[in-house]
Formats: C-alpha cells, sequence, structure tokens
C-alpha cells in the first residue's frame, strides 16, 4: 500500500507540473535544460530539451513535504547539477553512488557496495578495456583533473572509492563516452539543481549547433524543424531507475 502510495504521489507530482508548465511558462519551480552531449546516451540525448523539477531535492516544508515527495538524491536518479569545475555549466548525469557507498568499476562492469550491478540503461560502445575508464579507482590516467586525483587519494579504501558526506558519486550512462565522476570528482549535494521530469522538444542536431555555433543552428532549424524533430521523444518522461 505504502509502495502504491508513493507512485501515485510521484505520478501526480509529474503530471501536475507538466501542466503547469505547458499552460504558464516556466518558472522558479522548473528549468529548462538543452542536452548539448552525448554522455547519456540514450536515457537523454543530444538535443533533447528538458524540463528540470528544481524542486524535487529541495528542503520540504512543514506543509509541502506531505504534499511534494521531497527527498535526498537516490542512486539511480538522472540529475542535472552546476559542473563543479565550473559552476556556470549544468551537467546531467546518473547518481550512482550516495555517502557512505563503496564503489568499484573491473572491466567495464560497476560494483557498488560489492554487489555487481545490472544496469539496463548503460551501454558501451568501445569494445576495448581502458585502464583508468574501465577500472576505477585507478592511477589516474588520461583527462583526469585534480580534483579527481585528491579524490581518489583521499577516498580510496582497499580498492574501492568511498563516496564522503555530503557528495555523490555521478556517471554517463554512455559508459565509454562520458566526462563523469571518474574524470573530474564528486557532485557536492549544494551542486545538484534537481531532476528532468520531461523531454518537451528533442531535435536532431550534433553537440557543435548547441555549444556556440547559433547562426548555423538556427539556419538548420529553418529548413528542417518539422523533419529533424524527434517527434516520439517529445513529452517523454524522464526517470531513474532505482539501484541496489
Amino acid at each position: 500500500m505504502k509502495n502504491w502510495a508513493e507512485s501515485t504521489r510521484q505520478f501526480v507530482h509529474e503530471w501536475s507540473l507538466n501542466i503547469l508548465i505547458l499552460l504558464f511558462g516556466t518558472t522558479t519551480l522548473v528549468q529548462a535544460f538543452i542536452v548539448p552531449t552525448p554522455s547519456m546516451d540514450t536515457t537523454v540525448m543530444v538535443g533533447d530539451h528538458l524540463l528540470v523539477d528544481k524542486l524535487a531535492y529541495a528542503p520540504s516544508g512543514a506543509i509541502s513535504r506531505f504534499l511534494l515527495p521531497y527527498t535526498e538524491p537516490k542512486r539511480g536518479d538522472v540529475i542535472v547539477f552546476r559542473y563543479p569545475m565550473d559552476i556556470s555549466q549544468n551537467y546531467v548525469k546518473r547518481v550512482m553512488g550516495v555517502p557512505g557507498d563503496h564503489i568499484r568499476i573491473r572491466d567495464k562492469v560497476v560494483f557498488l557496495n560489492g554487489k555487481q550491478l545490472n544496469e539496463p540503461y548503460a551501454q558501451h560502445v568501445f569494445p576495448n578495456i581502458e585502464p583508468y575508464r574501465d577500472n576505477f579507482p585507478a592511477q589516474p590516467l588520461g583527462p583526469v583533473s585534480d580534483r579527481a586525483a585528491r579524490m581518489i587519494a583521499s577516498n580510496v579504501v582497499d580498492g574501492e572509492l568511498v563516496v564522503p558526506p555530503g557528495n555523490y558519486f555521478a556517471m554517463g550512462d554512455n559508459r565509454d563516452n562520458s566526462l563523469d565522476s571518474r574524470y573530474w570528482g564528486f557532485v557536492p549535494r549544494e551542486n545538484i539543481i534537481g531532476k528532468p521530469l520531461v523531454i518537451f522538444w528533442s531535435y536532431d542536431a550534433p553537440t557543435e549547433e548547441w555549444v556556440g555555433n547559433a547562426g548555423n543552428h538556427y539556419v538548420d532549424l529553418a529548413k528542417n524543424f518539422f523533419f529533424k524533430t524527434r517527434w516520439m521523444r517529445t513529452l517523454k518522461l524522464v526517470r531513474g531507475i532505482p539501484i541496489s
């Protein structure tokens, strides 16, 4: 009964926000976000326009906590957050570890608290095994920031990364093509903006058109709006998959 009630409340919350957004536009409750890179393929794709629920992880009030499903970020949630290396940029990834979790990766397989994960959302586009990317934590190699190197040096116990209080470990679903917590470190709790609710529009254009090439993008839109809009992704809900 409890699970049914929570699911019903979550469903009502999601679609109530969607309807309000469609009727009245975005407010401080939600934020529009464009996905510019393929790091979360195919959960969300380059050119997906998301509406992000900024209330999902907000502190609950005395009354509002009974009406809206405020929660802490959970394993498996898809989140939007301020990139720790440059907070002017927003990133979207999946929460793979919450405070206290032990994480390691062996030959692309993720182990959480000693248990091998089944990850139907993850994809691997390169068959080769890279020593750092696919066997983590390890000696930093490649495009690893000093911040990530310090994370590894300070939080590895018996070959596993231990997520410290107030931080989260996030990874992209496109596992072989994602610059994520492996490369730049933990996501601080205060950097998390919210979680995507719905794809309100999706347009098939490469990363270059979404990052710094607005002129070509507008020309392309004028010519191909109806042909390159991914109509099947319109109003598709974005939901996390619980990880345990």
